[in-house]
């Protein structure tokens, strides 16, 4: 996912004006059940760990005994989100790496000094899944929030996401291969607790190169 670096100087399509279409993706709450093939439900992130992926073989020789690839173990730190204006920042300090994450208005006019006319609807346009292995998101002070993912591979497509609402109770174990965006908080910030594969390799997708279109997310 884009740095915050890279993305402060850059104009983003408008939506207004046409330059980019919108694709509203569904909201459904987080359970055991809706979660399947997506992730898992963490009732305790002390005790939690990351599932952690093998590296894929080149042919039908083995690995070696003991050494899978996935041996780097597991980081973890706080992971905040907070809206400025009309624009949420991440950082995350497992990794040491911020982000825009999205917009609450038009991401051709949103503004940290502008409120948006509501902070109910996030546009994003970005995500990543890591292949090697899994990663955890537990909030700390009971905030819901909302996880946006999908789990169709590499031809994903802005239909195959969907929006996990988390009523705060509980944290979610992504699992490797899936897509995702950081956390979006129901409400002005969040702090998670954040633990994930030191290695975390990240492949990318972006839905405004891809398919002309941010995804909209419901924050509710």
């Amino acid at each position: 996912m884009t740095l915050l670096a890279h993305q402060t100087d850059l104009r983003f399509p408008s939506i207004a004006k046409g330059e980019a279409k919108v694709h509203p993706v569904p909201l459904v709450e987080a359970t055991a059940e809706s979660l399947k093939g997506f992730g898992e439900i963490v009732p305790d992130f002390a005790t939690s760990k990351v599932t952690m992926t093998p590296w894929p073989l080149q042919g039908w020789r083995p690995m070696s005994p003991g050494v899978n690839g996935n041996e780097a173990g597991e980081t973890a730190g706080a992971f905040s989100m907070w809206a400025e204006g009309g624009v949420l920042f991440g950082r995350n300090e497992a990794v040491k790496r911020a982000y825009i994450i999205g917009w609450y208005d038009d991401p051709a006019v949103a503004a940290q000094d502008k409120e948006p006319p509501s902070r109910d609807r996030l546009y994003i346009y970005q995500a990543n899944y890591h292949p090697d292995g899994g990663q955890i998101w537990c909030p700390r002070d009971g905030t819901p929030f909302v996880a946006v993912l999908a789990k169709t591979g590499d031809d994903v497509r802005p239909g195959d996401f969907v929006a996990f609402r988390c009523d705060g109770s509980f944290g979610i174990q992504i699992l490797p291969g899936v897509w995702h965006q950081p956390a979006a908080p129901v409400g002005p910030r969040m702090t998670i607790d954040n633990k994930q594969g030191k290695v975390h390799a990240c492949v990318d997708f972006d839905s405004l190169v891809e398919f002309g279109c941010y995804l909209e997310v419901p924050v509710v």
